[in-house]
């Protein structure tokens, strides 16, 4: 009596299937989440500063010498109307070069942490958590990529000027991605996506 009361062309195993298709095409619609993409974003801007760091302290002695070449300006035109600018002190470029370093490890683990709020952010306030750590993440490789390289390195120290020492365009690269990761940080859907979970 108890298979006459089952409908007719249907099992467990087809109605399993049936609800594990929707769940699996939602899984996968989440993956093209704003949220997804501004934890992707971070987190590649993450791993850049913190390789960067890493290759600055276990290779000193090559962009110390790219920052003392700045500094020194020995490699623009020599302008006498400029060349006051420069800083000849070894102490002084080096203390610039260390500054640099540590700014850029404290960029990548506040961006690391971002990352990990991003990826367990399920709820709204977890969402705010992963905007704010990112924003002061990217905000920190803004201040150096574009006030550090561009504005000061390349205006004040004439960075432009030479040839040789030049790291304008690889500084502008950095500043268009952490950029544009900040925009899609701040793009309204991924406020909604966090919303929509509390």
């Amino acid at each position: 009596m108890a298979q006459a009361d089952r409908p007719t062309g249907t099992d467990s195993g087809s109605l399993s299937r049936g609800t594990a298709l929707p769940a699996r095409r939602d899984r996968l619609l989440r993956l093209g989440a704003p949220s997804v993409a501004a934890t992707v974003l971070t987190a590649t801007v993450a791993l850049y500063m913190a390789l960067v760091a890493f290759g600055n302290i276990t290779d000193f002695g090559t962009n110390q010498q790219f920052v003392q070449h700045v500094l020194s300006m020995d490699t623009t035109f020599k302008d006498p109307d400029l060349m006051w600018r420069a800083v000849e002190s070894r102490a002084l470029q080096n203390a610039a070069y260390v500054a640099v370093i540590v700014w850029e490890a404290l960029a990548a683990l506040v961006l690391l942490a971002a990352t990990w709020f991003w990826i367990t952010g399920l709820r709204r306030d977890a969402y705010d958590r992963a905007r704010a750590a990112s924003t002061v993440g990217l905000v920190m490789v803004l201040l150096l990529f574009g006030m550090g390289f561009l504005a000061i390195g390349g205006e004040w120290f004439a960075m432009w000027q030479s040839s040789d020492w030049n790291g304008l365009d690889a500084a502008a690269r950095n500043v268009a991605l952490a950029a544009f990761t900040l925009l899609v940080v701040y793009l309204p859907a991924v406020r909604r996506a966090g919303a929509e979970r509390t």
